[in-house]
């Protein structure tokens, strides 16, 4: 018999559980909606799952201006590639190689001397 009891409460606690929950949940995409948190949220997880890089953050990453001529990028690819190489950053080295990629594509594009 008490356990009989036992097992109801635990069956009707949970499904009251789950239901706070579901509410909760509810109420929290309400309010995302309504401060645009929810549309950012969005935004955002189709930036990182997008994974091309943007001309500005390439520039960001090689410290170069829209002006700055082909062969002063490669220099500075250079540099950078070589000391993150010797620092063991696998990481900052993709970085930095695909922002030379990417700016590549864009002043062969442009038409301009862009050699690999």
């Amino acid at each position: 018999m008490a356990a009989k009891i036992l097992a109801n409460l635990i069956v009707m606690g949970s499904g009251i559980l789950a239901r706070a929950f579901v509410q909760a949940y509810r109420q929290a995409l309400t309010n995302a909606s309504k401060s645009g948190v929810a549309q950012e949220t969005i935004q955002n997880t189709v930036r990182r799952a997008s994974k091309v890089m943007t001309e500005q953050e390439a520039r960001q990453i090689l410290g170069v201006t829209p002006e700055t001529p082909w062969e002063e990028i490669v220099k500075k690819y250079d540099a950078l590639f070589e000391k993150n190489a010797q620092t063991g950053s696998f990481y900052l080295q993709s970085k930095v190689h695909r922002a030379k990629e990417r700016l590549e594509t864009l002043y062969q594009s442009k038409g301009q001397d862009a050699p690999s």
